[in-house]
């Protein structure tokens, strides 16, 4: 059984993940392209832990991240931890629809760990971006979606690469 995709046919899947999510979840359309992210942002990151030894970062302006949390809490007033709940939350949806196509198309069982939030930008230790969808919304506002592999020689040999 052939469980590789072609990193095409990854980027389409997890284009397509993202934006199913985004709209349904949070009620913004996201279109590919857009401007470079701005200075004020939130990153939301998790790892495969079982599966595939990858891991993915969303990088979004916060006035994003703000604006998705507002719609899907339908609150105009938010707290920091309420973005972060969110962005947590979010994230976890998104990774959750991601996996199960993942299995779909190579019939790997992926698992991943709990999302991790971080003001800024955040990209994890050991790894290296092997490519980025850039993101905007009619407000010019950004987000990038990243997905990382291990830098040659790191750990996880044992699992397989999407």
């Amino acid at each position: 059984m052939d469980t590789a995709m072609t990193q095409e046919e990854l980027e389409e899947m997890l284009d397509r993940a993202v934006r199913e999510v985004t709209e349904q979840t949070a009620g913004v359309r996201l279109q590919p392209g857009g401007e470079l992210l701005g200075k004020d942002l939130c990153t939301v990151h998790i790892s495969f832990r079982r599966g595939f030894r990858t891991s993915l970062t969303l990088c979004a302006d916060t006035a994003l991240l703000a604006r998705m949390a507002r719609n899907a809490l339908g609150e105009e007033a938010l707290t920091d931890q309420d973005l972060e709940d969110f962005g947590k939350e979010y994230f976890n949806i998104l990774c959750g629809k991601i996996a199960a196509v993942l299995f779909q198309n190579t019939k790997v069982p992926a698992r991943f760990s709990v999302p991790a939030f971080y003001r800024g930008r955040y990209a994890p230790e050991n790894h290296q971006a092997q490519f980025m969808l850039t993101y905007a919304n009619e407000h010019q506002e950004g987000a990038q979606l990243t997905h990382h592999v291990p830098r040659s020689g790191e750990d996880g040999a044992d699992r397989n690469e999407i």
